[in-house]
């Protein structure tokens, strides 16, 4: 009877440990980014990928932003052009996040990770 109670208990833990894990919305699913354009002018965005592919988002609109594209995990490098002037970033993307791409008033970039298993 002890012995049972014990195998049960080991039983139940490891069912709960395995649907902790299973709770996941994304598993090893590659990085999505889009970009915000809160900038001064129209933007357009070469996207070089880790693996070494080229997408280009072109006109997006001042308030407004590109949809979800998805690339590769490792670095990316983002060449958005605004007004005629390149701005270059570089950004590590993981497996299982979006990154919003974001220029602001000033024409400046940043990034904002989100972790899609949140």
């Amino acid at each position: 009877m002890k012995s049972m109670k014990y195998f049960l208990t080991i039983f139940l833990v490891g069912l709960f440990a395995i649907t902790l894990n299973s709770c996941k919305n994304c598993k090893n699913e590659n990085p999505r980014a889009r970009i915000i354009n809160n900038g001064t002018d129209k933007a357009s965005v070469q996207i070089q990928t880790s693996g070494g592919n080229t997408v280009n988002i072109n006109n997006i609109e001042t308030g407004t932003s590109s949809a979800y594209s998805s690339y590769a995990p490792g670095q990316v490098q983002f060449t958005i052009t605004v007004s005629s002037n390149n701005y270059v970033k570089t950004f590590n993307m993981a497996e299982c996040f979006d990154y919003d791409i974001a220029i602001d008033a000033s024409n400046n970039i940043n990034s904002t990770p989100i972790d899609r298993n949140d």
